[in-house]
């Protein structure tokens, strides 16, 4: 029977960490908020599950950064799928909800729903940047596309680029609930060991990471010891289901009772995720306070007015050009 105690996991991200084994971790169960960034596009179904899974990687990295603004994702390729970004915003206060936005550029006449949506991207790079806020230098951290997946990308980035192990656990699709209509879910897990001077920046690995293209893997930063934690709680997690990651039924506490009570697991308070798109009017002015009054007029529409859409959310603006530029004549 399913009541609303059920769902009280949904749309959030819960942390947690392993005692015995040094490793940390993320719960993320994503069900209104992932509903809300799709419903922003029709997009074809191959890259509403790019989309989803991006959503879900951001939902989990964003809560392990002590965030005071925005952290965000993009992979960039070559293939149909030319963009999927997403960024997370930090709670802005204790208590309240992060929000996530998200968004795919693509060549609709190049997507194949036969292909796996992975295969969509091509080649390309996967990025991560961090923006601190005002007087804070931003942050920006690229690795090379590999694995079949975008979670075997953010994993790489995490080994080449940060060298701490991270393994995701990801499940995502349309669920159908009894008197409910079809609607997205999503949930997952992170594990990623806690930071430790690897073998490979000691020097061991002057050759090259055993990884894809010479990038580094788990196995390339890790000793023994913590080897044999990191493969044991890897080997835990290969034994979950799509249905223990989505939920509803079974909450995430529970499952990491049943994966990891060996290894001493202690969660943390839960951390809400919302949808949020930060556009607005006064922040579409200031991005064009840069132009002159000429190319302002470039901009300007058959009907004298300059418009604007976000990306993310597809709000619609629209202005007055002589409110516009560094060479405004008129107040907004």
């Amino acid at each position: 029977m399913t009541d609303a105690t059920t769902h009280l996991w949904d749309d959030t991200v819960l942390p947690f960490q392993l005692d015995s084994a040094d490793i940390r971790g993320r719960i993320a169960r994503l069900d209104g908020v992932l509903e809300e960034v799709l419903a922003q596009h029709d997009y074809p179904p191959a890259i509403e599950a790019l989309v989803a899974e991006m959503a879900l990687l951001t939902a989990l990295i964003g809560q392990t950064i002590k965030l005071r603004w925005k952290l965000s994702l993009q992979v960039r390729g070559d293939g149909p799928a030319r963009l999927i970004a997403t960024d997370y915003y930090g709670p802005s206060e204790d208590g309240a909800p992060a929000r996530i936005r998200a968004y795919a550029s693509y060549d609709a006449d190049r997507v194949a729903e036969t292909e796996q949506p992975f295969d969509l991207v091509g080649q390309g790079y996967f990025a991560i940047l961090i923006d601190q806020g005002r007087d804070m230098a931003p942050y920006q951290g690229i690795t090379p596309l590999a694995g079949g997946s975008l979670s075997s990308c953010a994993e790489t980035y995490f080994a080449q680029s940060e060298q701490i192990p991270t393994r995701f656990a990801l499940a995502y699709g349309r669920s159908t609930e009894a008197g409910q209509g079809e609607q997205w879910r999503a949930g997952g897990v992170m594990l990623q060991h806690m930071p430790k001077a690897s073998p490979f920046a000691a020097g061991s690995g002057d050759t090259g990471g055993s990884g894809e293209g010479g990038l580094l893997t788990a196995e390339d930063i890790l000793d023994a010891d913590d080897g044999e934690n990191w493969n044991r709680a890897n080997i835990l997690l290969d034994t979950t289901d799509e249905l223990e990651l989505i939920g509803p039924s079974v909450a995430p506490t529970d499952l990491l009772v049943r994966l990891f009570h060996e290894e001493g697991p202690r969660v943390f308070d839960p951390q809400p995720v919302r949808f949020g798109c930060t556009c607005s009017a006064d922040r579409v002015r200031q991005s064009l306070s840069i132009y002159s009054a000429k190319d302002i007029a470039t901009m300007t529409t058959d009907e004298g007015r300059v418009t604007a859409d976000c990306q993310f959310c597809g709000a619609h603006y629209e202005f007055d050009p002589a409110t516009l530029g560094f060479e405004a004549t008129k107040a907004p």
